[in-house]
């Protein structure tokens, strides 16, 4: 089965979930909020004036990654990544930042994963005997946020289904999760079920199932990721 380097099925990721976002924007104003990982680079690919990015470490405007030599310290993302700001950018604290978030003003938010189960279900925060850092703000945004994207590699790094029949890991939301986002796939949930919408072309819809252990319809639109 093909294989995808690393940083290329990252990038495919971003610019999906990105390009989605970019035409979700020109028909409204679009509150977006990118957690760690994979969901921060959705920033270096969206375009259109009607789309602001949140960091829950207290920034609405985030751009993108800052250039190397060009980085001002005092502008972070939550995953600590420098970035840049956009023309009206605002900074606040942690609390009016969470406000946004359990207050409902949030259209989406990025998150990566470990695991995504067929009920909606996502698990993100801790894994057997890995370091314990706490759920952080995952909870209040699977919760607060209109809609829950996940950005996330297809499988573990030993080669584990990560979209699975029923979560193993400490559950960080319940039948939260609208839309997941791989290197080879994009599912939505309709109507409380898992559907494949968009197939990567390097591999075939029975290379997908062999790592794809959750239950899923296909869509009669399939279409190509890209």
């Amino acid at each position: 089965m093909f294989q995808m380097d690393e940083e290329s099925a990252k990038v495919r990721i971003a610019k999906r979930i990105a390009r989605e976002f970019t035409e979700m924007s020109a028909e409204k104003d679009l509150f977006v909020n990118l957690g760690v990982g994979i969901p921060t680079m959705v920033a270096d690919y969206v375009e259109g004036e009607n789309l602001y990015l949140q960091a829950e470490n207290g920034m609405l405007g985030v751009g993108p990654a800052a250039e190397a030599g060009k980085e001002d310290p005092n502008l972070i993302n939550a995953g600590r990544v420098k970035v840049t700001e956009t023309v009206g950018c605002a900074y606040f604290d942690s609390s009016t930042s969470f406000g946004m978030i359990r207050g409902g003003h949030i259209d989406a938010t990025v998150i990566g994963a470990f695991e995504i189960d067929e009920r909606g279900n996502v698990a993100n925060w801790i894994i057997p005997n890995g370091k314990q850092l706490g759920v952080g703000g995952a909870m209040d945004l699977v919760a607060g946020a209109k809609k829950v994207y996940i950005a996330m590699q297809h499988v573990s790094k030993k080669g584990k289904a990560k979209i699975v029949p029923c979560c193993s890991l400490p559950i960080t939301g319940h039948g939260e999760v609208d839309v997941v986002v791989t290197e080879y796939a994009l599912f939505r949930f309709r109507e409380g079920k898992l559907v494949l919408e968009e197939i990567a072309p390097e591999i075939t819809l029975e290379e997908l199932k062999s790592v794809t252990t959750a239950e899923y319809t296909i869509s009669d639109t399939l279409k190509t990721l890209v």
